[in-house]
């Protein structure tokens, strides 16, 4: 009995493998910063990844991947909100993965999905805002140098480390941080809902919390991982697409270097260090 064009078609997409369900895979690692740099997170290198995930119309899910121990306020409101427009408008569940943390930061990104896995000793939560510096008053003065600052504004040298700490600036500094903090409250209350299950001044302290733990009090959905909760929901046939940065057809070498980018990579590089230290990582 001959076989119709639609079956002949069918035998064709098992061959090559076309016939299994591909669920796009986004990782987003690093800390999160507006700054082009290597290994940063921001709105400009993850809407690109995040478009090219819920292209794929096949897809029944989209799944993201976060491992960040946070950074800019801006750029995590500005990637989740992105998440979450895309998945409304083409109708697609979005499932994240954390990996060794999604905090702060991360964690403002991971609520975006519409369920949160984690592993037992994944670190989540910290919903909360800091900012810090050093303060090098006396050291100036040992050294014998003289600081010179001429501001038009009376506020314009908040902070300025060379100076004694003033109360009023500290007080604006928080109000600030509050502010910012609140912010964060909101986006994680219109996210998790129902689902958190401790009291305000228990989850939006800043406080950072196990996998397991955080299962308790409503921060994630479930324990598990990508692989393990894609193909027990979707088979074990599925493909795992993974959503990777656009490289060009040809890297030419460069020859030399600016101190200036160096000195600035490696500024970076500590302060991600810094950042990553806070959660003991």
């Amino acid at each position: 009995m001959a076989q119709t064009p639609a079956k002949r078609g069918n035998w064709f997409k098992r061959l090559i493998g076309r016939d299994k369900t591909v669920i796009p895979v986004i990782r987003l690692q690093g800390v999160i910063a507006a700054d082009q740099r290597q290994g940063r997170l921001n709105i400009a290198n993850v809407a690109p990844l995040l478009a090219r995930a819920f292209a794929i119309k096949s897809a029944p899910a989209v799944a993201i991947i976060v491992n960040s121990p946070g950074g800019s306020p801006v750029q995590s409101r500005l990637i989740s909100k992105r998440i979450r427009d895309l998945a409304n408008e083409h109708n697609k569940p979005v499932l994240v993965f954390v990996e060794d943390a999604a905090a702060s930061g991360g964690y403002f990104i991971a609520v975006a999905g519409d369920e949160i896995f984690a592993d037992p000793s994944s670190i989540v939560g910290s919903i909360g805002v800091i900012m810090a510096g050093f303060g090098f008053v006396d050291a100036i003065g040992k050294l014998g140098i003289e600081r010179r600052v001429h501001t038009a504004g009376r506020n314009k040298s908040t902070l300025d480390p060379f100076q004694p700490e003033k109360a009023e600036d500290v007080e604006r500094i928080k109000t600030f941080e509050l502010d910012i903090h609140q912010v964060f409250i909101d986006h994680v209350k219109s996210r998790r809902g129902a689902k958190l299950k401790g009291a305000d001044d228990a989850l939006f302290t800043g406080e950072w919390w196990t996998g397991l733990r955080g299962l308790d009090l409503g921060l994630i959905d479930a324990i598990g991982d990508v692989h393990e909760v894609l193909r027990s929901r979707y088979g074990k046939d599925i493909v795992l697409k993974l959503i990777e940065p656009k490289r060009g057809l040809i890297n030419f070498p460069r020859f030399g270097f600016s101190a200036q980018s160096l000195v600035g990579d490696v500024s970076a590089s500590i302060e991600d260090r810094a950042v990553w230290a806070r959660l003991g990582l």
